[in-house]
């Protein structure tokens, strides 16, 4: 299999038991969620099952294994980044769980500096922090190459968005990674009332919020971060809006109430794709697919709209396509669907 592009898979944690030889070999890396920070240091959850990481690497030697910190509400990055001891000693407790979980590097998800959203401390000097804290990361990580001759890989997950450029110095921290994965779903739902695609390649005419992955890509390189660096993500999972106008097939309107997450895609296969009143609809602008009864819309990514990811990343010269999550789609479409588009 080449590798000229990268086929990356965040799994969790306790999904690792369930990742067989035919989709170890698909991948190029999996990224473990989630460790966490706590006191400037990094804890596993009790369910982290790295015992698996040999068995996989039996399937594919050259399988790339990263573990993941921090997530959606996963604090203690702003405290530990803060300080110079603090990002010294974070980055050594990385270094030391590398070493003794046989891992191959640290994939740093902070959602996100500067910003408390999720529920999590953070202040105006996160965005120098964050760099600072990076730089540091690989100075550590360069040091554990320089005794065994390995080298470690440091990745961010970056919310798609001008909100984490703002927070965040990526032309300086660039340097410092070996790719950068935009997650670009979660686009819209959690906090809009209107409808849209949430993991869309473009946007369409008639949507008032503008981003999507074309845009994202833009931002980021704009922002200093090499398109050959640059990762573009896709969702193995759904969101919905209930209470939809039935107008233009539910797509971009007013609701009520703000989007929720949806329907893994296991259970969209299974019981909504053209099934129990559910019709399934794509929009060519945005080349992404959608759902809608006359009253719930959903918006997902399929095999559609992932061919149409694979396309365009080669043809921005992108590193490659990242996904969330492997245990969400279990007819495994999804992920053969991006093998074969790449490889």
């Amino acid at each position: 299999m080449t590798k000229e592009k990268l086929l990356i898979g965040y799994v969790w944690s306790h999904a690792l038991p369930a990742v067989g030889p035919e989709d170890a070999q698909k991948m190029t890396h999996i990224n473990i969620a989630f460790g966490h920070v706590k006191d400037a240091q990094v804890t596993l959850p009790p369910d982290h099952r790295l015992d698996e990481l040999n068995r996989l690497r039996e399937y594919n030697p050259r399988l790339g294994i990263l573990l993941s910190l921090g997530g959606w509400g996963s604090g203690g990055f702003s405290e530990a980044a803060a300080t110079e001891e603090g990002r010294r000693l974070l980055a050594k407790s990385a270094v030391q769980v590398l070493k003794e979980c046989g891992l191959d590097g640290i994939d740093v998800d902070w959602e996100y500096p500067c910003y408390s959203v999720a529920g999590i401390a953070s202040q105006a000097a996160d965005k120098q922090n964050f760099t600072l804290l990076l730089k540091e990361m690989r100075r550590a990580l360069d040091e554990q190459r320089k005794k065994d001759g390995r080298h470690y890989l440091l990745t961010i997950a970056a919310g798609a968005d001008q909100y984490f450029i703002d927070g965040t110095e990526m032309d300086q921290v660039e340097q410092y990674l070996d790719w950068v994965q935009l997650m670009t779903y979660d686009m819209r739902g959690g906090f809009n009332t209107f409808t849209g695609h949430h993991t869309n390649l473009f946007t369409s005419t008639g949507d008032l919020f503008r981003i999507s992955v074309d845009a994202s890509v833009n931002m980021f390189a704009k922002a200093g971060v090499p398109k050959d660096k640059i990762v573009i993500g896709a969702a193995f999972y759904s969101r919905l809006w209930q209470n939809v106008p039935n107008v233009n097939n539910g797509l971009h309107q007013m609701t009520a109430a703000s989007g929720g997450y949806g329907p893994m895609y296991t259970e969209l296969v299974a019981e909504y794709i053209n099934k129990n009143g559910f019709v399934r609809y794509f929009d060519q602008e945005a080349q992404a697919p959608y759902l809608f009864d006359g009253q719930t819309f959903i918006t997902y990514d399929d095999e559609e709209s992932i061919r149409a990811k694979c396309a365009y990343l080669k043809e921005q010269g992108l590193k490659g396509i990242m996904f969330w999550e492997y245990s969400c789609d279990q007819t495994r479409t999804l992920l053969d669907t991006m093998y074969t588009s790449l490889f």
